[in-house]
């Protein structure tokens, strides 16, 4: 077996459109799916950031997932401190210990 992308990774979030949103205009993300499956409610928002390989979806119906448990993601960028300008810029906010340089 050879795997060779990582797809999607699904964003435990307690509101979807709040969530696309925040992706979307704050961080610049695009929207690659939203509808409803499954009935009950369930809706599909597969959101990709520009040029990405993987894709995130926002998602409300896993038990075992509650919004907020997402915990140590990474964001690439070529340029750190323009990149925290930009999104400073458009309302994200950070802690300081929140923001690493690597490799």
């Amino acid at each position: 077996m050879a795997l060779t992308n990582l797809e999607v990774v699904s964003v435990p979030v307690s509101d979807q459109d709040r969530a696309k949103s925040f992706y979307t205009e704050q961080l610049g993300f695009s929207v690659e799916t939203d509808s409803s499956f499954g009935g009950g409610g369930m809706r599909w928002v597969a959101l990709r950031p520009p040029g990405s390989g993987t894709a995130i979806t926002l998602v409300t119906w896993f038990e075992t997932m509650p919004a907020g448990s997402l915990k140590g993601s990474v964001l690439g960028c070529d340029d750190l401190e323009k990149t925290l300008a930009e999104l400073t810029a458009r309302g994200v906010t950070f802690a300081e210990d929140e923001i690493q340089e690597a490799p």
